[in-house]
């Protein structure tokens, strides 16, 4: 029997796959349980469509992904840190801080997609990676000076 995927289901395949399952599997498993539908033409027709669907709206997330990417690369934050000697942080400066740096120029970035190396400890100029989409990062640019 033949079924349309409606989410992934490991050893099978992924969700929108046509695949030949048998008949028990998919009546009494597949079906009940909403991971599947029965593969005639009215639901690969809507199928079809719900691809060209997600696929126009991936395009556009994208392309505001790639907006906010630009946007941040002319990005010049800078940080306030008490510091003490030898341009020493009390503390360490983290993604947490660097997103919430963020949310004060207006872009609402969440923490775990700012990647940074090592924790930033010194006074000085550094560059971190902040991933807006899952094919788009970006280089933001980020001075710490001493309050």
């Amino acid at each position: 029997m033949k079924v349309i995927l409606k989410e992934d289901v490991k050893n099978l395949g992924k969700m929108g796959d046509i695949v030949n399952v048998a008949e028990g599997y998919a009546r009494n498993f597949l079906i009940p349980k909403k991971l599947a539908v029965e593969a005639i033409t009215k639901n690969i027709k809507e199928l079809e469509h719900q691809k060209k669907v997600i696929q126009e709206k991936a395009k556009k997330q994208k392309n505001s992904a790639q907006t906010l990417s630009e946007k941040i690369a002319s990005l010049n934050l800078t940080i306030k840190a008490k510091a003490g000697e030898e341009e020493k942080l009390f503390g360490s400066i983290t993604s947490m801080d660097i997103a919430s740096a963020l949310k004060n120029e207006g872009i609402d970035i969440d923490k775990k997609k700012i990647s940074i190396e090592e924790p930033i400890k010194r006074l000085g100029a550094y560059t971190v990676s902040v991933k807006v989409h899952s094919d788009i990062t970006t280089q933001l640019n980020i001075a710490v000076v001493a309050e």
